[in-house]
């Protein structure tokens, strides 16, 4: 198959596109491509091109591209992970998954019985993005999924849920099913359902977390009689949501 890479450089009405910096220089260098080659360009809004190479420089590579086309690989819900923030690199594997399976953004928060603590943050979403940058371009994404800055408490992930048709709030205490809960999701007229996932850190919620979380709107919903660890519940919610929405056919 082709090559795949991300680029907001592409003109189509005058049937080119530009790639440059990393990316040109794996596709030169390590790839060693040659002027004729074939690979998909991806605008990040989810439209691929295909294109062929017609000069190649150090850090720059030219491509004449084809009247583009919606990516195949976006699902028909946009999911928001709301993660809380674990300890080690437990948050890069979610978001590493996260991405194969369809989530769109990533948004970690620090909460009551959170164990990790702030540290430099910035750096590390800068990190973080780059791993969802690899995770989309391998799994043929047509989109880049982004990772937020943590927000610093539950409240001020409470405040976010207005933005979202459906605040799917996993609780260890048990909720409603989530067939029952997506079944119910309101109807968007056509657009793509705004789906926030909230899931605990190594903590889990505090009773009045749990409290806000409903009072500001938001749906519990039960995962089972086992505890899911904090990576593995965040992963579990998602492939079951795309799969009862049909974007895992």
């Amino acid at each position: 198959m082709p090559h795949r890479y991300f680029t907001t450089e592409v003109w189509p009405a005058e049937g080119r596109a530009v790639l440059r910096g990393s990316d040109a220089h794996h596709l030169a260098r390590v790839m060693r491509a040659r002027i004729g080659d074939k690979l998909i360009l991806c605008d990040g809004n989810a439209i691929e091109y295909t294109a062929t190479v017609s000069s190649v420089g150090e850090d720059l590579v030219e491509c004449a591209i084809q009247e583009g086309y919606p990516s195949a690989a976006e699902p028909s819900v946009e999911v928001t992970l709301l993660a809380g923030y674990p300890k080690q690199d437990k948050l890069e594997q979610i978001i590493r998954h996260g991405v194969e399976l369809g989530c769109s953004h990533f948004v970690p928060f620090f909460s009551r019985y959170c164990v990790a603590a702030p540290k430099k943050e910035e750096q590390k979403n800068v990190r973080y993005n780059r791993i969802a940058y690899e995770a989309a371009k391998q799994c043929g994404r047509g989109i880049l999924p982004d990772v937020a800055l943590p927000l610093p408490n539950f409240g001020a992930v409470c405040r976010t849920f207005s933005q979202y048709d459906l605040v799917l709030f996993c609780y260890e205490c048990g909720g409603a099913p989530l067939r029952q809960l997506l079944a119910q999701a309101p109807d968007t007229a056509g657009r793509p359902l705004r789906l926030a996932i909230v899931t605990g850190a190594e903590g889990g919620f505090a009773p009045e977390e749990a409290e806000a979380a409903t009072a500001a709107g938001a749906k519990a919903v039960g995962l089972g009689p086992r505890i899911l660890r904090c990576e593995t519940a965040p992963l579990a919610v998602l492939a079951a949501a795309m799969t009862l929405t049909g974007n895992l056919e």
